[in-house]
């Protein structure tokens, strides 16, 4: 899932050569922070609609974060396709997420 700092350290420093792998790693953990991010307001927007007790106000309200709930996984998978695209495109495999190499072609 991430990628290691593999060659890049010299003698327990990191190197210029590093900004690759730590950029990678950087993208990866905040796809998987907004990731939870959403599933958490999805869960408490299946929290609420269950507590709601059929008041409309709260019925919308835990309706409303269902919805951003699922609006959210969606850009952030949408995102993460994205990411791949471009790495296909332009051939820059140093930022593909997911990917196990340990550094830049």
């Amino acid at each position: 899932m991430f990628k290691d700092w593999g060659e890049c350290v010299k003698s327990g420093v990191a190197t210029i050569g590093c900004i690759p792998a730590v950029f990678s790693n950087v993208l990866t953990a905040l796809l998987i922070f907004a990731g939870l991010f959403a599933l958490f307001i999805f869960i408490y927007g299946g929290y609420q609609y269950i507590n709601s007790a059929g008041d409309p106000k709260k019925l919308e309200g835990a309706r409303n974060n269902l919805i951003y709930g699922i609006i959210g996984l969606i850009i952030i998978i949408f995102s993460f396709f994205v990411i791949n695209i471009i790495t296909t495109v332009t051939g820059v495999k140093c930022i593909k997420v997911g990917q196990i190499s340990l550094g830049c072609q």
